[in-house]
């Protein structure tokens, strides 16, 4: 058997000394006491000492696997952590039989092949993690590795195994089964868990080495259980990774059945308590000296730019339709220079990510997708997020998306992940989307509800079609209610535009419900409007540049009548507020003689919370508006 000293279980200062210790703003000093993984370090460091099979039991997001990953490389040099996602396997990834030439005989022969990871050639701890999510010819695989530590024909000690665990979250809402077999139970040593047995809090004083965090784990810490349930250290990660990205910390918190987790504690009678999700994150930001704003400008474009810049996976959720998908595709091409690696998942099988195939060296080894292969810098778009074609697929998702790996594999160069998905509802109606639970939800930095106002799909219209498609936004932007512009999507928009385009009527372009019913939306405003005739419609910025001189004299009448103006001055301030970037540069002039008229406290709305693009047209047209006062 191959095996390291780790000295006696739960003393390790001398494999890990203070000199070794990295050096935080939160632990500027090795504490004193117990070593930073608590229980499941001197756990881990006794069953390696005993060549016993460890099983460890804690719920999600609490740090099992960043404390096997920091703790065996510190206290055990020399000795490698292989970590198998149980959840993702495949019963060939594993093990698998295949011809092979004897090298006494020259003869084929049928041989089991060991998966790669397995075989590392030098000595090695195998964690395996969530085991119980696994299905069940993969358990009896794992369970003669745990009972045994064989695979097969394979000795794992031969090969340079030190110890073996699994790694297990006992909730049923969150595994397939139970481990119930004595036979199997009456192999393994048990260590049930709480997230202050773990070294997450180390593990983040590591990731943030410049902040004192210290404030934050008092905070933490005074919590009730359930509220550090909800709040666990994985989503507390994601919380101080928005916050000092400069979001809002909510967008930490995961979207669990597409609803934001809130942040409630329960009251004695089973009901919910009061929701303290806003104190809490407050708290959190002040704690660590940032702003916790409620939105920021731009938001999709912002959170895809910060993922790529710090190695995110995000979650997008919106409507069908909004613009999601192309929004996405447009900045990765925009920052990384290529198309991102695009996967639909209605139509994913795993055969499209990875295959275990044999190699010559009569090992087992994983074939990534000539997509996801190679040295290149790599964005993946995973669309339909939550519409998997089958349960293995997102299995093996669910290992990308925390690990970025698939089947062990490391995918090289991969900078973001980015998962799109709709709602369970949308107009009061149920998408045939898949329910996640909590621990799946918690593997995204950023998740995000997106808005068909926050993805600029009408400036895109506008330099496709022209001015067609400024009279048909027009219409939508003015002569329809709120009602209504909800099932008029972006991508519904464009089918009006080429129906007109077409000579075709336009009511096909809504969406059909069935039985000759179409979307509750009426079209007599938006025909008019497209064939030109003189019904009167709202005021829009086309119609406010025709008729300027007008506009210009009734809000200087307005000025004269109050210091705030008058409906007059609110409706050219709605009007200049929703026209598209694109209108208002080919108009400044119009929209300078405008802002003479309006109110200050108006013209400063302008500048608040927009893109960097139309607040530098804002500040270069109040320029302009100060010269035409000046020379008049």
């Amino acid at each position: 058997m191959i095996k390291t000293d780790p000295g006696p279980a739960g003393v390790s200062d001398s494999a890990h000394s203070a000199a070794d210790w990295p050096v935080t703003a939160t632990y500027p000093e090795r504490p004193s006491g117990r070593q930073p993984g608590g229980r499941l370090a001197e756990f881990i460091d006794a069953m390696i000492a005993m060549g016993q099979t460890g099983q460890v039991f804690g719920e999600h997001g609490i740090g099992k696997t960043s404390t096997f990953l920091s703790h065996i490389p510190r206290a055990h040099p020399g000795t490698r952590v292989v970590l198998v996602p149980a959840a993702n396997l495949t019963p060939d990834d594993l093990l698998m039989n295949a011809p092979v030439r004897d090298e006494k005989t020259g003869e084929l022969v049928l041989t089991q092949l060991i998966m790669r990871q397995l075989t590392p050639g030098e000595p090695f701890v195998l964690l395996i993690d969530d085991s119980l999510q696994a299905g069940e010819t993969i358990q009896s695989q794992l369970m003669q590795i745990a009972c045994n530590w064989t695979l097969g024909e394979h000795d794992l000690r031969a090969l340079g195994c030190v110890g073996v665990f699994l790694s297990d979250n006992e909730s049923l809402t969150e595994t397939s089964s139970a481990r119930g077999d004595l036979a199997v139970l009456d192999r393994m040593v048990t260590l049930r868990l709480t997230a202050n047995d773990t070294a997450w809090r180390h593990s983040l004083a590591t990731r943030y080495p410049d902040r004192d965090l210290g404030d934050v784990f008092r905070l933490w810490s005074g919590l009730t259980p359930r509220l550090r349930a909800l709040f666990s250290p994985r989503t507390l990660e994601h919380v101080l990774d928005c916050a000092l990205a400069g979001l809002p910390l909510s967008w930490g918190l995961p979207l669990v059945g597409g609803v934001r987790m809130r942040l409630r504690d329960t009251r004695k009678d089973g009901t919910e308590g009061t929701d303290r999700t806003a104190e809490i994150l407050d708290a959190v930001a002040t704690a660590v000296g940032a702003a916790n704003p409620a939105t920021v400008a731009d938001p999709v474009r912002r959170i895809l730019r910060t993922a790529l810049r710090e190695n995110w996976a995000v979650l997008l959720q919106g409507p069908p339709g909004c613009g999601k998908t192309e929004i996405t595709k447009s900045v990765v091409r925009d920052e990384l220079g290529a198309e991102p690696v695009y996967f639909s998942l209605p139509v994913t099988n795993v055969e499209d990510l990875c295959v275990p195939v044999p190699t010559p060296d009569g090992r087992l080894d994983t074939l990534l997708t000539r997509a996801l292969s190679g040295p290149g810098e790599k964005v993946i778009v995973w669309d339909e997020y939550n519409r998997p074609k089958d349960k293995a697929a997102f299995a093996k998702l669910m290992e990308i998306t925390q690990e970025w790996t698939l089947a062990g594999r490391p995918v090289e160069g991969l900078r973001a992940q980015i998962a799109l998905q709709n709602p369970p509802y949308h107009l009061g109606r149920k998408l045939q989307v898949s329910r996640n639970n909590v621990a799946q939800a918690s593997r995204f930095t950023v998740s995000y509800e997106v808005r068909p106002e926050d993805i600029p799909a009408n400036e895109w219209l506008i330099a496709a079609y022209g001015e067609v498609a400024e009279t048909v936004l027009e219409w939508w932007k003015n002569d329809i209610d709120d009602e209504a512009r909800d099932w008029i999507t972006k991508r519904t928009l464009e089918r009006l535009i080429k129906l007109h385009l077409a000579g075709q009527p336009l009511m096909s372009g809504l969406i059909y419900l069935g039985e000759g019913e179409f979307a509750p939306v009426p079209l007599t405003g938006l025909e008019a409007r497209l064939a030109g005739i003189g019904q009167e419609v709202a005021l829009g910025f086309r119609e406010l540049v025709r008729d300027v001189d007008l506009w210009e004299k009734r809000l200087a009448v307005a000025s004269e009548v109050s210091s705030e103006g008058t409906n007059d001055t609110d409706v050219v301030h709605r009007v200049l507020a929703n026209a598209e970037l694109s209108q208002l540069k080919r108009h400044s002039e119009v929209v300078a003689r405008l802002l003479r008229h309006m109110p200050p406290k108006l013209r400063a709305t302008h500048l608040v919370g927009q893109t960097p693009a139309r607040q530098s047209y804002w500040v270069g047209v109040l320029a302009r508006m100060k010269e035409l006062t000046a020379s008049s």
